[in-house]
Protein backbone atom coordinates (compact mmCIF):
# COMPACT_ATOMS: atom_id res chain seq x y z
CA UNK A 1 0.00 0.00 0.00
CA UNK A 2 1.19 3.54 -1.31
CA UNK A 3 1.56 5.69 1.63
CA UNK A 4 1.29 9.97 1.61
CA UNK A 5 2.87 13.06 3.50
CA UNK A 6 2.32 16.59 3.70
CA UNK A 7 5.30 18.34 5.37
CA UNK A 8 5.76 22.24 6.10
CA UNK A 9 9.08 22.78 4.64
CA UNK A 10 11.29 24.89 6.39
CA UNK A 11 13.51 27.35 5.03
CA UNK A 12 16.88 26.24 4.32
CA UNK A 13 16.33 22.58 3.68
CA UNK A 14 16.50 20.58 -0.08
CA UNK A 15 13.56 18.84 -1.33
CA UNK A 16 15.55 15.64 -1.03
CA UNK A 17 16.62 13.12 1.87
CA UNK A 18 20.18 12.72 1.76
CA UNK A 19 22.46 15.22 0.76
CA UNK A 20 25.65 14.51 -1.69
CA UNK A 21 29.10 14.26 0.82
CA UNK A 22 31.43 16.22 -1.84
CA UNK A 23 28.92 18.80 -2.73
CA UNK A 24 25.97 19.27 -0.05
CA UNK A 25 27.45 17.81 3.10
CA UNK A 26 26.43 21.18 4.92
CA UNK A 27 22.71 21.17 3.60
CA UNK A 28 19.85 20.19 5.68
CA UNK A 29 17.42 17.94 4.03
CA UNK A 30 13.65 16.44 4.12
CA UNK A 31 15.58 12.81 5.77
CA UNK A 32 16.14 14.58 8.94
CA UNK A 33 12.61 15.38 9.60
CA UNK A 34 11.07 11.84 9.55
CA UNK A 35 12.13 8.40 8.80
CA UNK A 36 10.31 8.11 5.58
CA UNK A 37 9.30 4.87 3.56
CA UNK A 38 11.92 3.39 0.64
CA UNK A 39 10.72 5.29 -2.28
CA UNK A 40 9.38 8.17 -1.04
CA UNK A 41 9.42 11.06 -3.66
CA UNK A 42 8.92 15.03 -3.46
CA UNK A 43 5.47 15.89 -5.68
CA UNK A 44 6.92 19.61 -6.82
CA UNK A 45 10.03 20.36 -5.22
CA UNK A 46 10.49 23.86 -2.95
CA UNK A 47 13.76 25.13 -3.81
CA UNK A 48 16.43 25.51 -0.69
CA UNK A 49 14.70 29.40 -0.09
CA UNK A 50 11.34 28.62 0.01
CA UNK A 51 9.07 27.26 2.65
CA UNK A 52 5.73 25.77 2.94
CA UNK A 53 3.49 22.81 1.38
CA UNK A 54 5.36 20.22 0.35
CA UNK A 55 3.56 16.80 -0.69
CA UNK A 56 5.78 13.25 -0.59
CA UNK A 57 4.26 9.92 -1.89
CA UNK A 58 5.52 6.50 -2.89
CA UNK A 59 2.96 6.68 -5.90
CA UNK A 60 4.73 7.70 -9.10
CA UNK A 61 0.75 7.94 -10.57
CA UNK A 62 -0.43 10.16 -7.58
CA UNK A 63 2.97 12.36 -7.98
CA UNK A 64 2.66 12.17 -11.96
CA UNK A 65 -1.48 13.33 -11.01
CA UNK A 66 -0.79 16.25 -8.04
CA UNK A 67 2.23 17.78 -10.70
CA UNK A 68 -0.17 18.32 -13.23
CA UNK A 69 -1.97 21.51 -14.67
CA UNK A 70 -5.14 20.28 -13.20
CA UNK A 71 -3.72 20.70 -9.61
CA UNK A 72 -3.39 24.60 -8.73
CA UNK A 73 -0.76 25.79 -6.65
CA UNK A 74 -0.90 28.76 -4.35
CA UNK A 75 2.07 30.48 -3.15
CA UNK A 76 2.18 33.66 -0.43
CA UNK A 77 5.48 35.66 -1.85
CA UNK A 78 6.59 38.73 0.84
CA UNK A 79 8.00 41.29 -1.90
CA UNK A 80 10.19 44.46 -2.06
CA UNK A 81 8.32 47.18 -1.95
CA UNK A 82 4.31 48.03 -1.99
CA UNK A 83 2.92 45.70 -4.79
CA UNK A 84 0.83 47.84 -7.13
CA UNK A 85 -2.49 47.06 -8.95
CA UNK A 86 -0.27 47.52 -12.37
CA UNK A 87 2.10 44.84 -11.57
CA UNK A 88 -0.82 42.74 -10.17
CA UNK A 89 -2.30 42.98 -13.36
CA UNK A 90 0.67 41.94 -15.47
CA UNK A 91 1.18 39.17 -13.04
CA UNK A 92 -2.18 38.15 -13.69
CA UNK A 93 -2.12 38.42 -17.87
CA UNK A 94 1.43 36.63 -18.03
CA UNK A 95 4.77 37.63 -17.92
CA UNK A 96 7.71 37.19 -19.97
CA UNK A 97 10.82 35.34 -18.05
CA UNK A 98 13.62 33.37 -18.78
CA UNK A 99 13.66 29.83 -17.88
CA UNK A 100 17.33 28.42 -18.79
CA UNK A 101 18.26 30.27 -21.64
CA UNK A 102 14.75 30.76 -23.11
CA UNK A 103 12.41 33.36 -23.10
CA UNK A 104 8.82 32.40 -21.14
CA UNK A 105 5.64 33.90 -20.94
CA UNK A 106 3.99 32.96 -18.35
CA UNK A 107 0.26 31.89 -18.22
CA UNK A 108 -2.68 34.08 -16.96
CA UNK A 109 -2.99 33.17 -12.98
CA UNK A 110 -4.86 34.73 -10.03
CA UNK A 111 -2.90 36.93 -8.52
CA UNK A 112 -3.62 39.33 -5.31
CA UNK A 113 -2.47 41.64 -2.28
CA UNK A 114 -2.87 40.15 0.94
CA UNK A 115 -4.47 43.22 3.39
CA UNK A 116 -3.36 41.44 5.86
CA UNK A 117 0.27 40.08 6.48
CA UNK A 118 -0.02 35.88 6.81
CA UNK A 119 0.50 34.85 10.15
CA UNK A 120 3.93 32.66 9.46
CA UNK A 121 6.67 32.15 12.11
CA UNK A 122 9.82 34.56 11.85
CA UNK A 123 11.96 32.61 9.43
CA UNK A 124 15.49 31.33 10.41
CA UNK A 125 16.97 33.68 8.42
CA UNK A 126 15.43 36.90 9.05
CA UNK A 127 14.12 39.32 5.91
CA UNK A 128 16.17 42.17 5.30
CA UNK A 129 15.55 44.83 7.98
CA UNK A 130 12.32 47.64 7.70
CA UNK A 131 14.37 50.49 7.39
CA UNK A 132 15.53 49.08 4.20
CA UNK A 133 11.96 50.03 2.98
CA UNK A 134 8.23 48.00 2.90
CA UNK A 135 7.36 45.57 1.95
CA UNK A 136 3.98 43.69 1.03
CA UNK A 137 2.57 40.14 0.47
CA UNK A 138 0.57 38.85 -2.72
CA UNK A 139 -1.01 35.76 -3.20
CA UNK A 140 -0.28 34.16 -6.66
CA UNK A 141 -1.72 30.66 -7.59
CA UNK A 142 -0.26 29.01 -10.56
CA UNK A 143 -1.24 26.21 -12.75
CA UNK A 144 2.31 25.30 -13.77
CA UNK A 145 5.76 24.91 -11.81
CA UNK A 146 9.00 26.02 -14.27
CA UNK A 147 11.87 26.97 -11.67
CA UNK A 148 11.91 29.65 -9.09
CA UNK A 149 8.62 31.03 -11.27
CA UNK A 150 7.42 32.93 -8.72
CA UNK A 151 10.38 35.06 -7.64
CA UNK A 152 11.23 35.49 -11.75
CA UNK A 153 7.66 36.41 -12.10
CA UNK A 154 7.76 39.03 -9.05
CA UNK A 155 11.17 40.30 -10.34
CA UNK A 156 9.92 40.99 -13.99
CA UNK A 157 7.41 43.31 -12.50
CA UNK A 158 9.97 45.20 -10.47
CA UNK A 159 9.28 43.55 -6.94
CA UNK A 160 11.43 40.91 -5.73
CA UNK A 161 10.70 38.54 -3.61
CA UNK A 162 11.77 38.23 -0.43
CA UNK A 163 10.09 35.35 1.05
CA UNK A 164 8.52 32.39 -0.86
CA UNK A 165 5.60 30.08 1.18
CA UNK A 166 3.30 27.69 -0.64
CA UNK A 167 -0.14 27.22 1.45
CA UNK A 168 -2.02 25.34 -0.95
CA UNK A 169 -1.78 22.38 -3.45
CA UNK A 170 -5.26 21.91 -4.99
CA UNK A 171 -7.31 20.77 -2.01
CA UNK A 172 -4.68 20.82 0.47
CA UNK A 173 -3.85 23.83 2.36
CA UNK A 174 -1.00 24.73 4.91
CA UNK A 175 -3.24 25.65 7.49
CA UNK A 176 -1.64 25.81 10.90
CA UNK A 177 0.71 22.74 9.93
CA UNK A 178 3.44 24.31 11.95
CA UNK A 179 7.19 24.06 10.31
CA UNK A 180 9.54 20.74 10.31
CA UNK A 181 6.51 18.99 11.10
CA UNK A 182 5.16 15.88 8.77
CA UNK A 183 1.85 14.48 8.87
CA UNK A 184 0.50 11.33 7.33
CA UNK A 185 -2.09 11.18 5.54
CA UNK A 186 -4.48 8.78 3.72
CA UNK A 187 -4.97 10.39 0.28
CA UNK A 188 -3.80 13.99 -1.22
CA UNK A 189 -7.64 13.40 -3.26
CA UNK A 190 -10.91 14.47 -1.79
CA UNK A 191 -13.00 11.89 -0.36
CA UNK A 192 -14.29 9.55 -3.13
CA UNK A 193 -12.14 10.69 -5.72
CA UNK A 194 -9.82 8.24 -7.27
CA UNK A 195 -6.89 9.01 -9.88
CA UNK A 196 -7.36 9.48 -13.56
CA UNK A 197 -6.51 5.78 -15.18
CA UNK A 198 -4.31 7.02 -18.15
CA UNK A 199 -1.75 10.32 -17.76
CA UNK A 200 -3.26 11.13 -20.94
CA UNK A 201 -6.48 12.28 -18.82
CA UNK A 202 -4.25 14.94 -16.87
Amino acid sequence: MHRHFIVHKPYGYLSQFTADPLKQKKKKVLGELHDFPEGTMAIGRLDEDSEGLLLLTTDGKMSEYVRSKKIAKEYYAQVDGLITDEALAQLQQGVAITVGKEKYTTLPCAAFRLETNPDFAERSRRIRDERHGPTSWVSITLSEGKNRQVRRMTAAVGFPTLRLVRVRVGTIHLSDLQTQVVKEVASFLPAGEELPDAATEL
